[in-house]
């Protein structure tokens, strides 16, 4: 289904493209009617959709993506060269991609470490073992996982925060299918809201920010749209939630291990250091993220060589070994979509596309449109398409693009990283189709969300 969806909507944009004829831009070549042109398209969406049936062809999503990069890449040498394109511009495209990736990748690698540093000492399996344990009824329980879910995806990725929470919903509701599948819903959809007001929450906010379209503090004015997003599908889907207890759990307590609060401490000092070099030292949030990983380098050798051998496994908490861990399929995903979007942009294409939708539609239609599109294509080759395109907005319009990409996802299951995975976590209880019968509430809340934006922030 996503695949077809997919399919669908990069057509769609192909052939605006298409029919637009050629653009000449200072920042690209005006060779959009080109045969190879509509070849480099025609790569980047066989591609994506090798991407889209990653669930049934186990194909790892970067490989794909990261051969349709070189292959773009080859046209676009082979272009300038035959049109007598400026060199030194090619450079500086390729450059500007480069550094572009080089910052997310480093920023994501420092995170994608303390989470795997967290989960090795327990920090969320302790947390879901509590949860558990509380014995709570399903309704307070479809309150709680979600309220968790909305904050906790600030500061981890929404990935982890649904996988943690589905965990505490499949645990204690074996016996209830329904609550199943709600919990399911819920958790998607407050994990991605929750990730829309943090430059931290989500890949797409933190684009926003590495660009310097808004400042760290500017994204909480998102807080309350994303509040309203989560909170009206939640509230029409609790009704619907059996008011029963679930049986007693078994699950044994899982304690933490040693340094896990500290571990968490200095994540929070990390981010707050990435915070401190952008806002008063004007340098990129990469580089505190890169300095807080010495803080997790420095304590883990502390823990070394102050635990008694036979209390401790040292191997366990080798940071390098955190680091080999993270999730190099989706730090080269995002290689491949960056170096496939500006090869394109380099075309011509985003110069078309921007006037389409950006000079036809507005920016407020265009900013909402382009919201629903990342439900059926990923969130991040859109912003980094809007972000390459460089539409005249203010303020206000780069937050309200920033809130649309981040929870539009929330309209399919398909449409984020967090509802894919659990459709995987919880096979057969949770499905495109139970997660469809419920869109309308979910769209009823994406609409709130944005006029809320609208009430609170339409004068920045």
């Amino acid at each position: 289904m996503r695949y077809i969806f997919g399919l669908m909507g990069l057509f769609f944009a192909s052939g605006v493209l298409a029919s637009a004829g050629a653009a000449d831009g200072p920042n690209n070549m005006g060779l959009t009617g080109n045969p190879l042109g509509f070849l480099a398209i025609a790569i980047f969406v066989l591609a994506y959709a090798f991407v889209m049936i990653e669930e049934f062809i186990h194909l790892p999503k970067s490989k794909p993506v990261i051969l349709a990069a070189g292959l773009i890449w080859i046209i676009v040498g082979y272009l300038s060269a035959t049109h007598q394109s400026d060199s030194l511009q090619l450079k500086t495209i390729l450059e500007h991609n480069l550094n572009e990736y080089a910052a997310l990748f480093l920023f994501l690698l420092v995170a994608m470490t303390y989470i795997n540093a967290m989960t090795e000492r327990n920090v969320f399996e302790a947390l879901r073992c509590w949860l558990i344990r509380r014995q709570f009824g399903y309704r307070k329980l479809f309150w709680i996982t979600g309220v968790f879910a909305f904050f906790l995806s600030p500061i981890a990725d929404n990935l982890t925060t649904a996988l943690l929470m589905g965990a505490v919903v499949l645990a204690v509701g074996s016996d209830s299918p329904k609550f199943v599948a709600l919990g399911c819903i819920n958790i998607v959809v407050a994990a991605n809201a929750g990730g829309a007001f943090s430059p931290f929450g989500d890949i797409t906010t933190l684009m926003v920010w590495q660009s310097g379209h808004a400042t760290f503090f500017e994204f909480f004015a998102l807080f309350l749209p994303s509040v309203v997003n989560f909170m009206v599908p939640a509230t029409l889907m609790s009704f619907a939630v059996p008011d029963e207890n679930p049986q007693a759990g078994t699950d044994v307590d899982v304690p933490m291990k040693r340094g896990a609060l500290v571990i968490c401490g200095l994540f929070i000092c990390t981010i707050a250091t990435a915070v401190s070099f952008e806002q008063f030292l004007h340098l990129p949030p990469f580089l505190g993220m890169m300095f807080g990983m010495s803080y997790l380098f420095m304590f883990a050798y502390y823990i070394k060589m102050s635990s008694p051998e036979e209390h401790e496994d040292f191997s366990q908490f080798n940071i390098f070994n955190k680091v080999a861990q993270a999730e190099w399929d989706t730090l080269f995903f995002f290689f491949g979509v960056i170096f496939c979007v500006g090869g394109l942009g380099f075309i011509g294409y985003l110069e078309i596309m921007s006037s389409y939708f950006y000079g036809g539609w507005g920016a407020t239609n265009a900013n909402i449109a382009m919201g629903v599109m990342s439900a059926v294509i990923d969130n991040i080759p859109v912003m980094f398409a809007i972000l390459t395109m460089e539409p005249e907005m203010g303020l206000y319009q780069w937050l309200l693009i920033t809130l649309t990409c981040g929870v539009g996802g929330s309209l399919l299951s398909i449409g984020s990283a967090a509802g894919v995975a659990l459709m995987g976590q919880a096979r057969g209880a949770y499905t495109f189709f139970s997660h469809l019968r419920w869109t309308w509430a979910i769209a009823l809340g994406y609409i709130a969300s944005i006029y809320t934006h609208y009430l609170l922030n339409s004068t920045m």
